[in-house]
């Protein structure tokens, strides 16, 4: 299909296109040589398109392009033709075809030797190492290459340890200069064949018995960086920043840790030029998002400042209004401008200017210097999106290099840029900083890789300061639940189920009423997720030691569920992934950093009002597991204050209740020990059926998932057999276990603080 220009004004250019299109398009397909439109109205023949193992998509955003791809372990030899002026750029004779994709090559290894011996290396071939009994060996002793064009784990060394420094070693495709490793001695790399170098050209022996800068790695145009490599490098490195501790002395070269009164400072840096895809571009703004939620997970609330450049510059968001303007510093409102940053808000002017956004970067962190007083302590992180391929601007580097004098301590900046195309300018990993191992420079084939990576990033962050983090995967449902436990108890001669939600590696929260009298670890079984394998093994049941069901039978209460709450104790930690994690609870050092409060702005009073704040709380709490996920989530409104009285009152028109010959107070049934939700008045909600009771009733905040009590009991049921959502009346009543009550707090704490606790212990506020 053929678009005309916005541009016309008149039908004599109406008939200008129409003729062209006649007899680009209409005039070749009658006479049966296909040919397409380039953007400056010139015909392409089809012919020669076809690669030879592959295949080709063509697109018409800025005039006619063609992308070859090929299977996983091979790479096309043309990544991209553009039709222009009537012919293909680039223009050439040859052939497109796939072509085995190799892995750099693994002789350079010294002191050793490395087996098998080959001309090349493909996909799947293994090489082994070992050292000339004089010297100790490092590294991973066997290599595999992989699809992607690196060799798997780490470089073989084989070192003397009599110098300074140990050996930096021969990275597979490299040459190194320098045999000397003693302090300020230096080694310098460089590619064999055509391939770019990507890390630290140049390294120095360090005091402290580190080598400045990052290993090289040799890059050909078809290496990328995959989502797990990524994920650990970018990762690691970015996490120094992010995680919430005292500042420490720079050691080694490795970057120094924010401190309370420090900042972080992220310019986040899109390219929007016409080299990028409209797709990717769409893709690009959602990759943004996932980065700031992935950052948002930990203790430090950073100030952004994101914009999008090709020729000119687009703000989203600046610097200075962030900190400055109350509004801008709303994260949803900044992800609704993102929204409707559409690709076509760049106008014409859509060429590729890299230096201009590296210039624009240096403007705003020189505003910074003059009006921000913690700029000396606020760590500067710049992150860019581009595939490097700069057409106006000149060269970055003198920007860059102003940047670096600006901040002047090095720790105290990283640039970080992702490389993202089939056909990226690995020159741009000239411009990112290098410093201790991290990474700096990534590339990737798609951003859709960038998104994975950011996700796996708190993946592979197991500890109990990220709990409460969930993913809503259409395809993983389980991903947004993943503290999800199904509890089975065998009874004779029948069984019951009841919900529970994971706390630390080693603990499940639940219900006291779920287990009858006499019953052992034996007969509990318990269910994480889908396939799991073996379920974990039952250690444990740990109940509160004041719950007593007849607690209150001589005031005419037959039924009291005060302190209904248990643990259960597994034989051994749970391995956390996406698909389990551990929720929130309240009081909790843990729960600080998803409330973003620093260790001295966090109480339990604190948490309290910011979490149970109003006097109607917005809260959930799940059915019976199906597959891994729960079949329905129940919306609730937790009645506080005066809200609550008429909640409480309610419990007293339990059936049970009603037939007491004895006089009792609603208040003696239910305490300040229970939540209250149900009934109709503001909303009606959702209440529990059979099989929901010890599942965890939770909320949202700041993206994360705190659980504020434990499904206990209700006043009527109403559920039918296929136990949906089912809508209160009037009187009908749920009352949860409350988490914030002292003498449950004391509890947990008790079971689940560092006094008893094995494996991974919750750190609990003192007041």
């Amino acid at each position: 299909m053929i678009c005309f220009s916005s541009q016309q004004k008149n039908k004599m250019e109406s008939k200008k296109w129409l003729d062209l299109f006649m007899l680009a398009v209409i005039c070749p397909l009658i006479t049966g040589a296909p040919s397409l439109m380039s953007e400056e109205n010139g015909p392409c023949s089809r012919e020669g398109l076809s690669i030879t193992g592959g295949s080709y998509d063509i697109s018409n955003l800025h005039g006619f392009n063609v992308k070859y791809s090929c299977p996983e372990g091979f790479y096309p030899n043309i990544l991209t033709r553009k039709c222009r002026d009537g012919s293909w750029d680039p223009k050439t004779k040859k052939h497109a075809e796939c072509k085995k994709v190799t892995c750099p090559n693994p002789r350079v290894f010294e002191n050793g030797e490395v087996t098998p011996y080959k001309e090349r290396y493909y996909v799947s071939d293994t090489t082994n190492y070992t050292c000339h009994s004089e010297y100790v060996f490092r590294g991973s002793p066997s290599r595999v290459c992989k699809p992607n064009g690196k060799w798997s784990g780490s470089t073989p060394i084989c070192g003397r340890n009599s110098d300074h420094c140990p050996d930096p070693g021969v990275p597979p495709g490299t040459h190194r200069t320098g045999h000397m490793f003693n302090i300020d001695d230096k080694v310098t790399y460089r590619c064999e064949n055509k391939q770019t170098l990507i890390g630290s050209i140049q390294r120095v022996c360090q005091e402290g018995g580190q080598w400045s800068g990052t290993e090289p790695q040799c890059y050909a145009e078809f290496t990328y960086d995959t989502p797990e490599e990524a994920s650990q490098a970018f990762g690691s490195s970015l996490k120094t920043n992010l995680e919430f501790h005292k500042q420490q002395e720079d050691q080694e070269g490795k970057a120094v840790r924010l401190d309370q009164n420090g900042a972080l400072d992220i310019y986040i840096y899109v390219d929007a030029s016409d080299s990028i895809e409209k797709e990717d571009f769409d893709i690009a703004k959602k990759v943004i998002k996932s980065l700031i939620n992935t950052i948002s997970y930990y203790q430090v609330s950073p100030n952004y400042e994101i914009r999008m450049f090709a020729t000119e510059i687009k703000e989203i968001v600046t610097m200075r209004n962030f900190k400055t303007i109350r509004d801008e510093k709303n994260l949803e409102e900044i992800f609704q401008r993102l929204d409707g940053f559409s690709y076509e808000s760049k106008g014409d002017r859509s060429g590729t200017n890299i230096c201009l956004a590296f210039k624009t970067i240096l403007g705003s962190m020189s505003i910074e210097k003059i009006n921000d007083k913690n700029f000396t302590r606020t760590q500067h992180v710049i992150i860019m999106f581009t595939d490097g391929h700069a057409n106006m601007g000149g060269n970055p580097k003198p920007q860059v290099d102003q940047i670096k004098h600006l901040i002047a301590d090095e720790s105290k900046l990283d640039i970080y840029i992702f490389g993202v195309g089939q056909d990226i300018n690995l020159d741009i990993n000239d411009l990112v900083t290098k410093r201790g191992d991290e990474k700096h420079f990534f590339a990737f084939t798609n951003l859709t890789d960038v998104q994975e990576t950011f996700d796996q990033m708190i993946d592979e962050d197991t500890s109990n300061e990220l709990c409460g983090i969930q993913q809503n995967v259409p395809k993983n449902k389980r991903r947004a639940f993943p503290w999800l436990v199904q509890i089975k108890v065998t009874h004779h001669p029948t069984g019951s189920n009841c919900m529970g939600s994971l706390v630390t590696p080693t603990y499940i929260l639940t219900a006291a009423h779920c287990f009858k009298f006499g019953v052992t670890p034996e007969k509990i079984t318990i269910t994480l997720k889908k396939n799991m394998g073996e379920n974990p093994k039952v250690q444990k049941l740990i109940l509160h030691p004041k719950y007593n069901v007849e607690a209150k039978k001589d005031i005419g209460i037959p039924e009291y569920y005060e302190y209904d709450i248990a643990l259960i104790e597994l034989e051994k930690a749970v391995e956390l992934d996406r698909e389990i994690r551990t929720i929130c609870i309240p009081c909790t050092k843990e729960t600080n950093g998803a409330l973003k409060l620093s260790d001295n702005e966090g109480t339990c009073k604190k948490h309290e009002d910011l979490i149970m704040g109003p006097d109607l709380v917005n809260a959930n709490f799940t059915s019976e597991m199906e597959e891994g996920s729960p079949k329905y989530i129940r919306g609730i409104t937790i009645k506080q204050r005066g809200p609550r009285d008429d909640c409480v009152e309610d419990a007293k028109k339990a059936d049970i209740f009603k037939k007491s010959d004895k006089t009792f107070s609603a208040k003696d049934i239910v305490t300040d020990n229970f939540l209250c939700s149900g009934g109709t008045s503001p909303t009606t909600d959702h209440i529990a059926c059979k099989g929901d009771s010890g599942g965890a009733t939770y909320l949202h905040k700041n993206d994360r998932m705190i659980q504020v009590g434990v499904v206990s009991w209700g006043s009527k049921n109403k559920c039918n057999a296929e136990k949906e959502n089912t809508l209160s009346d009037e009187d009908s009543r749920d009352y949860h276990t409350n988490l914030f009550s002292p003498e449950i707090r004391s509890f947990l704490q008790e079971h689940l603080g560092k006094a008893k606790q094995k494996g991974t212990p919750l750190n609990f506020l003192s007041k």
